[in-house]
């Protein structure tokens, strides 16, 4: 069966405006709710389907390297649970899902009728998110061709080994905050022309969390993340092309107080190669004949990603002429087939000859083999009007 785009799920279309997609999304959001929804295995699945296809809809980036790469290009595998593993474009956590409620529907994830995703009674507690990383990684024709398994040594905030990530010092733990009661929002009564108003904002004596550290710890300052190394190693799939950015999900900064960890964006660079150069999925090489190969016909080498080939040249071959190796290209990053290798051929005209060579140019000018004919003619200068039509 094949998989439904980002766009089927929440049934909208392509062309669909941020406003009509994140409407999509809500119903859908509320319609296959865990809340409405206990015991569902299915609902649950595709209440994370819709939330998968929203975080890369709502993106304007992502949205662009989706609509041009598909899954690929936005996580770097070929869907859920592809060859890449490791949390790689494997899909969405419910805490990621969750935690980008507070946007579309306010606090920290209830709306309408159903409570908080911390469990019920109606609790707004806040998990911290982790910043994302972004790498960048450069890559030659060879392994774009092939795919290539890169490791990357990381500078980043990580777990404290002290506390463990809970910021406190010892087994002294953490108590209800004293000022939201444990619910992580506090509410503001306002007096206004209007009459009187409440709203609904982040507690700030514990920021959003419901409880407090009684004894911070002394290695990590109570924020249970201090900066340290990780040395990460990302599968790159085959084919993948200049800025296309891969998502290695978990692998960012830590969250404090053992918050969601951020991603790591993983950025390509292409090397421009010495002989190749790259349309999308082909690759085009230059080839310059001399006057007697084109003439008499021959054999020349022709570079590859892999290796050299042997390619037989015709006698009489013009230039302008394209020659194409079929599947000598680089292969589609989501899978549809390689790319062809165009050689175009080019012929050289000596600049400087010796007497004895302008005296055998001269006796072939007056032969008929060397004026073109009509045809001839039109058929080496076809391609180039083509472009002004």
């Amino acid at each position: 069966m094949e998989e439904k785009s980002y766009y089927e799920i929440l049934g909208v279309e392509k062309n669909a405006t941020a406003d009509e997609i994140k409407k999509a999304y809500k119903k859908k959001a509320i319609q296959y709710h865990p809340d409405r929804n206990p015991g569902n295995k299915e609902a649950e699945e595709k209440f994370k389907e819709a939330a998968e296809a929203y975080s890369v809809l709502s993106d304007p980036d992502k949205r662009q390297r989706y609509d041009q790469f598909g899954k690929a290009g936005v996580s770097g595998a070929a869907g859920n649970g592809g060859p890449y593993g490791g949390g790689f474009g494997g899909g969405m956590s419910m805490d990621d899902i969750f935690s980008m409620f507070g946007d579309i529907f306010g606090g920290r994830g209830g709306f309408g009728g159903f409570s908080g995703f911390s469990g019920g009674g109606g609790s707004q507690q806040r998990r911290f998110r982790g910043s994302d990383l972004r790498v960048r990684v450069k890559l030659n024709l060879k392994e774009i061709s092939t795919g290539v398994e890169k490791k990357f040594k990381l500078k980043k905030y990580v777990t404290c080994p002290h506390c463990q990530g809970s910021g406190a010092e010892g087994n002294s733990g953490t108590e209800t905050c004293p000022n939201c009661k444990g619910r992580g929002t506090v509410i503001r009564t306002q007096q206004t022309i209007l009459g009187t108003m409440q709203t609904q904002t982040t507690c700030p004596t514990c920021g959003g969390e419901g409880h407090v550290i009684k004894n911070k710890c002394t290695h990590c300052g109570g924020d249970g993340i201090v900066m340290g190394e990780e040395t990460v190693t990302v599968k790159i799939p085959a084919g993948v092309a200049e800025g296309m950015q891969l998502t290695m999900s978990g692998k960012g900064n830590a969250g404090k107080h053992n918050g969601i960890p951020g991603d790591l964006l993983i950025v390509v660079e292409e090397e421009k190669d010495k002989e190749l150069i790259r349309d999308e999925n082909d690759l085009v090489y230059n080839l310059l004949l001399s006057v007697p190969t084109a003439t008499l016909g021959g054999t020349v080498e022709i570079p590859t990603v892999d290796n050299k080939v042997k390619v037989k040249i015709e006698p009489g071959t013009q230039p302008g002429k394209v020659l194409r190796l079929r599947g000598k290209g680089l292969p589609d990053v989501n899978g549809y087939g390689t790319g062809d290798l165009l050689v175009n051929v080019s012929v050289y005209i000596p600049e400087t000859l010796s007497r004895d060579e302008k005296k055998a140019m001269e006796q072939m000018q007056d032969s008929d083999n060397f004026r073109p004919s009509g045809s001839v003619k039109e058929r080496i200068f076809k391609k180039f009007k083509s472009m002004f039509d």
